[in-house]
């Protein structure tokens, strides 16, 4: 027996088709039948790899009476939050405006036949417990009071449909209108402020637990250092990310950061690994490795980088091309189990040295720290150098020996939007690290998205796909977070074609996203389906904000094209936002960093000359780190360059190097454009 969700693209909804819930997929023919009948709807959102969706999936939704409730109370609609952000973040923010408090996953929602909420949660267990209701009795009583008390519902839903529409987490200025006199750099220092106020000293990372990883908040650390020399800034950032990569939440056997740490101390993760946050955090570990503290650090990144590259390699890579999803937290229904190790499973495995050196740095001489019998690895010691091919080889045999475990689901969806943000994570640790295999992945990623995602006849992005269906909507982080990421692979190498797509999207972007009356971007385009709410996100979350990212993208990419439309599309964008920025300056780390190229215009360097001859010049670039600059390697003959890029072809290398509307002389050797970028290089430790 199968419910509607059988035919699903989403493996999360594929995951509960046999639940004996008559779920349906949002869309018309749910949406109809809660008004004909005048049932309430209840609304679950959560995603494949989220454990607690699975724990209640197996409590209540598998569970025959339970269904039978829901069945008979509810018009019962299952969403897959990543193949819906835009359901998700409205119902989230209902969530919090109903509770007084952040939600999450699975959300739980329950909504007049017109889609307003009037009630809602996250996790109910089946029997009352942790201070929650029961589910069964939770559904009776809502049940109830939605036939007993319409007059209230209906005047709280008039005050929610009120205060959503009013919400687009920014206004602009009414004292200032659309002008960039709005504009300046105070929130930069007040944003440092705030991130230093949060920060662990001791432990690294940014609040309590749990702790997040918040690549945007380390990256306007390393970005204020580069811009004002705040060496507190970059030790917050490195520091936190040092702790993370030595920590539980960093798979130490096969590489890639799980979502979160459940504990202060990064040891214990939720352990589902997702791929939005590894794009930008290999991203980040690439430039973090150009600016460490000491040559352990930048080792360390270095190491991080590398196994992280790895697995996305060898795990999230289909061989279409695109990249999938997430990897589950449970295997056979226990969350970590992949993962966690005992002792006594350890040591026959290795030599008694190596047991001897991997006891002791792996934390397995200490109590065991999951659920009071595992132990789930982080780095408890540091390694001799004496021992560290010893470790190495340990690593490699317990990686070995997990191989043959049932290994977590995948969700093998593909998502435009998380895949730019591992094509631009891929395509910035190649050019860091030299590694061309790297900048392959990244190339086959994005081909795979042009030939899938785009409809090159409607001139249109898709947002996911799975099992050769292509369909949704694109959404506003799927156009700016691709545009970046373009960007990103046309300084790894130059295309053309690339360079004309980066353009064609930017033009959609401005086209069907833009708030023309007030400045930035709806999350959803102005032919999407209509809902109850139209955001307008401007702070960074689980992943950044799309109009940061666009911002940001449309600013480099108005210096590379010499297109003042993207510009001034940037520009009203930051005004519109520029009272939240300085009302909440840490949580807008994406429109802070747009908002430091917009004031300091982004550095444009050209190299161009014979291809053989270039090769030298861009390595020299992509060991600097250069935050603010856009360097693009340019051969003689290239076709179809916009008029800020071509040159005149030369027998000899030479570099333009280009602020603003002002470009340089031609300087013709690699020691005269490096002084000439002096004052914009970062350093950090010596030889690392």
């Amino acid at each position: 027996m199968t419910n509607r969700l059988a035919d699903s693209t989403s493996p999360y909804l594929q995951q509960h088709a046999e639940n004996p819930v008559d779920w349906q997929e949002w869309g018309a023919e749910a949406l109809q039948l809660s008004r004909d009948t005048g049932k309430p709807i209840l609304l679950s959102i959560g995603y494949s790899a989220c454990h607690w969706c699975h724990v209640m999936a197996h409590e209540s939704f598998e569970d025959d009476e339970t269904a039978r409730i829901m069945n008979a109370l509810f018009i019962n609609i299952k969403v897959d939050r990543e193949e819906r952000p835009d359901i998700d973040q409205i119902y989230q923010t209902a969530h919090a405006m109903l509770a007084e408090r952040s939600g999450g996953w699975p959300l739980t929602m329950f909504l007049t036949p017109d889609t307003t909420p009037f009630f809602g949660g996250t996790y109910f267990p089946k029997t009352a417990r942790y201070g929650l209701p029961g589910f069964r009795d939770l559904l009776t009583r809502v049940s109830h009071h939605y036939y007993e008390k319409p007059q209230e519902i209906a005047e709280q839903n008039g005050r929610m449909r009120a205060a959503l529409a009013q919400r687009h987490e920014a206004k602009p200025r009414a004292d200032i209108g659309l002008t960039a006199n709005a504009l300046n750099r105070e929130p930069f220092d007040a944003a440092r402020q705030l991130i230093a106020q949060s920060f662990d000293a001791r432990l690294g990372g940014f609040g309590r637990a749990p702790k997040f990883p918040h690549p945007e908040m380390m990256e306007f650390c390393l970005r204020h250092f580069a811009a004002s020399g705040d060496v507190d800034a970059r030790h917050m950032a490195l520091f936190t990310l040092e702790a993370m990569c030595k920590g539980g939440i960093f798979d130490q056997l096969g590489g890639g950061f799980a979502r979160y740490s459940v504990d202060a101390e990064w040891a214990i993760p939720h352990f589902e690994k997702m791929l939005y946050d590894n794009g930008p955090l290999l991203r980040l570990l690439a430039e973090a490795s150009l600016i460490a503290e000491n040559p352990k650090q930048g080792a360390h990144f270095r190491h991080s980088m590398e196994a992280t590259a790895a697995w996305v390699l060898r795990e999230m890579q289909s061989p279409a091309g695109g990249y999938y999803s997430t990897l589950d937290a449970d295997s056979e229904g226990h969350e970590g189990k992949f993962y966690v190790w005992t002792p006594a499973e350890v040591e026959p495995l290795l030599t008694p040295d190596e047991w001897r050196v991997a006891r002791a740095h792996w934390g397995l001489d200490l109590a065991a720290n999951f659920e009071d019998h595992f132990w789930n690895f982080f780095v408890a010691a540091p390694v001799a150098e004496a021992d560290s091919e010893m470790i190495e080889t340990a690593r490699a045999k317990l990686f070995a020996a997990r191989k043959s475990r049932i290994h977590p689901g995948r969700d093998e969806k593909i998502l435009t939007s998380w895949n730019a943000l591992m094509i631009e994570g891929m395509a910035r640790a190649s050019r860091v690290a030299g590694r061309a295999e790297w900048l392959v992945s990244a190339e086959r990623a994005l081909t795979f998205t042009r030939a899938t995602m785009w409809d090159s006849a409607r001139q249109r992005l898709y947002a996911t796909h799975k099992d050769g269906k292509t369909h949704l909507n694109a959404y506003l982080d799927d156009y700016a977070y691709l545009i970046k990421a373009i960007l990103e692979i046309l300084q790894a190498r130059f295309e053309s074609d690339d360079l004309a797509f980066a353009c064609e999207l930017a033009d959609v972007l401005l086209e069907q996203f833009e708030d023309k009356e007030n400045g930035g971007f709806f999350f959803t385009s102005h032919d999407h389906e209509r809902l109850i709410q139209r955001p307008k996100p401007g702070f960074d979350n689980a992943t950044p904000s799309g109009n940061g990212v666009a911002a940001l993208a449309l600013i480099r990419l108005a210096h590379v094209t010499g297109d003042t439309r993207y510009a001034d599309a940037a520009e009203r964008t930051l005004t519109f936002f520029a009272q939240s920025i300085e009302d909440h300056p840490s949580g807008h780390g994406s429109l802070l960093m747009a908002l430091a190229e917009f004031l300091t215009p982004t550095t444009l360097v050209i190299l161009s000359g014979k291809t053989n001859d270039l090769a030298a010049w861009q390595a020299a670039l992509n060991q600097q780190f250069l935050p603010t600059t856009v360097a693009l390697t340019i051969p003689n003959g290239t076709p179809r360059l916009p008029i800020t890029l071509a040159r005149p072809a030369t027998t000899e290398v030479n570099a333009y190097v280009c602020q603003g509307v002002s470009c340089l002389a031609p300087l013709p050797d690699l020691h005269r454009l490096m002084t000439t970028l002096k004052p914009l290089i970062v350093r950090g430790a010596p030889s690392i």
